[in-house]
Parts: structure tokens; sequence; C-alpha cells
């Protein structure tokens, strides 16, 4: 980075990227930097220590770039904030040193290990030589991984059992992903050009043999160590873990009682909606149920695929022009299944900064070949169009107006889940969810984001249930509570649930910023209109909210009313 003090906020913020990119590979392949295919990240303590050092070194930049004439346009200040605020938060969990207990069902180092290969490109033999270098990185890369997990049992920082023993489990399934030895790298290294073949395979099998190494550590020396340690995370990591995923310094309490009150809300029109369906069940998941056995589904899994494609196809043909004003590029979304050895969770992935690999839904089976549709239309609104892929892809189209960062590493969990959140309830509003089987399947799907912000602060806070909750009330909260809760309030399989606890468990504060991310996306929305008045246009300011990039909660809601 030369001439330093040359810089404002928004070049110092891109600089970041570039220097993040050479130190995060993962991250590079993700924004689809070429250089980055052929190679994995260095996930020791040093390699920690390096980024952190990055995120220092920036902040300081940034003290001498907020100085310049001009640091205080719009397009510098919101940028400045944005990137004061993630770094700070970064480093909070940093040298609270929570990358020395990474370990859980998603989000982890390993799974990033393994993602990246799902969007590193494959078209060409040049592409497939860059996988086989990958492939080979593979091993060093857990080994770096395991130094970190190492270091932080010998420092008692540490992950809790029951994430742990669902990490074994994973492992095991990546290591022999058909039951019959074959790994998940082996099956993906198979789709290989034969002039690369043998090289391909070795490769991969080095890689499968790294995750039954990693896995056996894990099974024979972490899992012992943590087995009387507790699953919960105290309410001070559990403050800190919030900021970084939500971008503010949340009232925990205060945010505890909001997922409450949502959830008395949610179930009167959810019980409403279920008489429709099934006259006079006793609950609503008792019509949900009728509809596992009895509802409109699709079998099997291709078919399940095109179906998902077919809904987010129509979802733009019918939104762009009317609530929004798409460019081409960002009307392009694929639906892919994800991988075997995947939470349960359906999840997005979003397109290279070129757009050359576009955005794209995965949907994780489960093993299973038939699909009610009353739990995907609306999920697939929230992860497709108009969700994640409508914003995401939206910030990439106009980088060059923002910055780099704002548009892609920049991103506040709490601010892009609370938009898709908002993206379900605005295709209620604008009347797409008028079949009653898809509007209870919304409606539940709602019921789980609140029921998340209870058991999530509940359980690693150990609150006590409000004395009018119908479930153990004066009771305080346990993971296990959690799980027979979340099971009572959701139509989800019972292996779902297992997985969505494990995940809060996992990654605490990151499940309750899709509630109050919604919450801020709402609040804004109705500010503006009011500032507004009879000129508010619900389609420009859509636009609008797309086009400003990355926020936390604690500038979201200011910066949707000013527009």
């Amino acid at each position: 980075m030369s001439d330093t003090k040359s810089l404002l906020p928004r070049q110092v913020a891109d600089a970041y990227v570039d220097a993040l990119v050479a130190l995060d590979p993962v991250t590079g392949t993700f924004l689809g930097v070429r250089e980055s295919h052929s190679r994995l990240p260095d996930l020791s303590p040093r390699g920690q220590e390096a980024l952190a050092e990055l995120a220092r070194t920036t902040l300081a930049r940034l003290d001498e770039a907020e100085r310049r004439p001009g640091a205080d346009r719009d397009v510098e200040r919101r940028c400045a904030r944005l990137l004061r605020e993630r770094l700070t938060a970064e480093l909070a969990v940093h040298e609270a040193e929570e990358g020395l207990r990474s370990v859980g069902n998603m989000g982890t180092p390993a799974h990033h290990v393994r993602e990246v290969f799902t969007v590193t490109p494959t078209g060409t033999d040049e592409d497939w030589a860059a996988v086989l270098e990958r492939l080979r990185a593979v091993p060093g890369a857990l080994a770096g991984y395991r130094e970190s997990l190492a270091l932080g049992l010998e420092r008692k920082l540490h992950a809790g059992p029951r994430p742990t023993a669902t990490f074994v489990t994973q492992l095991t399934e990546w290591s022999d992903t058909d039951g019959k030895g074959l790994g998940w790298f082996e099956d993906f290294a198979s789709a290989g050009p034969a002039s690369l073949r043998t090289e391909l395979d070795e490769a991969a099998r080095a890689a499968t043999a790294a995750v039954v190494e990693l896995r056996d550590w894990m099974r024979d020396v972490y899992a012992p160590a943590v087995e009387a340690a507790p699953n919960t995370v105290g309410r001070d990591r559990y403050a800190r873990l919030s900021r970084y995923f939500n971008g503010t310094d949340l009232d925990l309490d205060e945010a505890y009682a909001y997922g409450w009150s949502e959830f008395h809300r949610i179930l009167g029109e959810m019980r409403q909606e279920a008489e429709k369906i099934l006259p006079g069940a006793a609950t609503p998941w008792v019509a949900l149920a009728h509809l596992d056995e009895h509802g409109t589904h699709i079998e099997g899994v291709d078919e399940v695929r095109q179906w998902l494609q077919d809904l987010m196809d129509r979802a733009i043909a019918d939104l762009d022009g009317t609530h929004f004003e798409l460019a081409e590029r960002v009307r392009k979304v694929e639906s892919r299944i994800a991988p075997p050895g995947s939470a349960a969770a359906p999840y997005y992935t979003q397109p290279s900064e070129d757009f050359s690999r576009p955005g794209r839904t995965w949907l994780p089976t489960m093993g299973q070949t038939r699909f009610p549709v009353y739990d995907l239309v609306s999920t697939w609104y929230h992860e497709g169009v108009p969700g994640h892929h409508l914003q995401l892809a939206q910030w990439a189209h106009v980088a060059q107006d923002l910055s780099r960062y704002q548009a892609t590493v920049g991103m506040v969990s709490a601010n892009a889940e609370g938009w898709a959140l908002y993206a379900e309830r605005l295709m209620d509003e604008l009347g797409f969810l008028t079949d009653p089987e898809h509007r209870l399947g919304y409606l539940d799907a709602q019921m789980m984001r609140a029921a998340r912000v209870i058991v999530d602060i509940g359980m690693h806070l150990e609150l006590e249930i409000p004395a009018d909750s119908p479930f153990h009330p004066g009771e305080r909260w346990t993971p296990e509570l959690a799980q027979e809760f979340f099971g009572a309030h959701s139509s989800r399989p019972a292996d779902f649930v297992e997985s969505e606890l494990t995940r809060y468990l996992t990654i605490p504060g990151q499940a309750i910023g899709y509630k109050l991310g919604e919450r801020a996306w709402l609040l804004g929305r109705e500010r503006a209109r009011r500032n507004r008045g009879a000129s508010f246009d619900l389609k420009t300011w859509h636009m609008a909210a797309l086009s400003q990039g990355s926020l936390g909660l604690d500038d979201l809601v200011d910066e949707l009313a000013a527009l």
C-alpha cells in the first residue's frame, strides 16, 4: 500500500480487501480472484494473528484517511464507519481467542476448506490444475486448524461437547460419503480431466486421509478433553459474538422480550391459517404434519432443484420493473443441491465480483427424495429472490460506486439475514403467499426465526422462561429445553431441529440477526415512508436500499430512513 497518507476511506477499505485476499484465498475464490483458486489459508495461530495484524494496520490507516479532505462525503463516511466497526468487532473476537475453539456443524475453518471447492471453477483443464494444487494444500490447512484447536485445549479455550460430537460425525461423512469408502474430495475430483486423473486421485486421497486424521484426533483427543465443558457461552462471550454478527451492542434482555412478543403474534396468525387447512387442528403444527403427508410435494432430487429454479425465475419476472429494477446480470441465479455432510439449513453463495460465477441457492436434502412445498416457497424467497440474491448480487453490481469492501467482505450478517426475512414478509405483503399451504409455511418460517431469538439468547444466558409462556414457565433455559421448545414449535423434522440447536451452540449470536435485522429493515422503511410522505415510492426505496452496501444495525435504520 504505497503513499497511505493520501488515501481516502474507500481506498483504504479496498486495499484491505486486496491484502485480505492474499492471506485468505478462500475469500479470494468467493470473490472470483483467479490467483486464489490454487491455494488455501494458514489456519494456524500464526495465520490468525496475521489477519489480526492486518486489521490493526488498516485501522491505523483509516485514522489518517478520515482526516483527509473529502472524507466527510457520504460515500466515504459510510464506508469508514463500516470498516471501523467491522475490524474492531473482528479484533475483539480474535483477542478473546475465539479462533482457538471454532468447532461445530457449520462455519468452522474446516467447513470453509471443503465449501470453497464447490465454488472453485472447474470448466477447463487449467481450472482443474488449480484444483489439483488446492487439493494438495488440504492436509496443510487442516493441520494448521488442528494446531489452533490444540492451543485452545492447552489454554482451556474449547468448544462444547455437543458441537464437537456433531463435527466428528460430519468429518466421518466427509471421509466416506457413500458408505463405500469414497471420500468427498475423491468424489469431487472424479469429475476432473483424464490428463490429470492420476494426480487428482492421489491428491484427493491425501485430502481424505487428512480429514480422517483430523476426525480421529477430534474423537480421541479433543472430545474427551471437552466432555465436561459447558455447551453455552455465558453473557460476556455472547455479547462480544453478537456484536460481531449484528453490528451493534444489543440490549440482550430487550431482544429476548421482543422474541417472545413475536412468538405470541405469529402463533395467533398460524392458528388462523391452520384452520383453513385442517379445521379443528389442536395446534398449527398438527396442520403442518398433515401437509407433510397430504400436502403438495415434489418427488425427486433433481425435480425439486428444477422446481426451485422455476420459482426464482418466476419471482424475477414478476418483481422486475414493478418492485425492483434489476440489471440483466442480477437476474441470473442458480438452484443447486448441497453436498452431503452439510448442515440441514438451506444457504446461498453470492456471485463472483465479475458475475462469471452466478449467485446460487443450495438445498441440503438430508437423504430425502420427497419434498413438501409448504416450507420451500418462502425459504427460496429468502435464499434467492427477492432475498439474499437480490441484495448481494446488487451489491456486486454497484461495487464500483461503493467499495469492494462494502459489497463483499464487509457484510454484516444481521443486515443480510434481516433483508432476506424482510423479503419473505414483502412477498406476503404483495400477495404471493395467499395459498394456505404456502402462507402457513411462511408463518412457520417466521416462527422459527422468533424461536431462534428466544432460545439462542435464553440458553446462552440461562434466562428464565416467562410466566406467560406455554412452555415450562419459570424454568431456566438449557440446551435440552431449547431443543424441546424448538421441536414443539416447528414443522421441521427431528434431525433438522437437532442440527439447528447445534448451529446455535456453534455460532452464538448469529441466529438472532434474522428477526432483529428484519425489525431494523421494517423500521427504516416506515421512517422513510413517513419522511417522504406522498412522494415515497417503494421500488425507488428498494433499489436505493439495496445499493448502499453493507451496514451494521447501529447505522442501518438511520441510513434507510434517509433514503
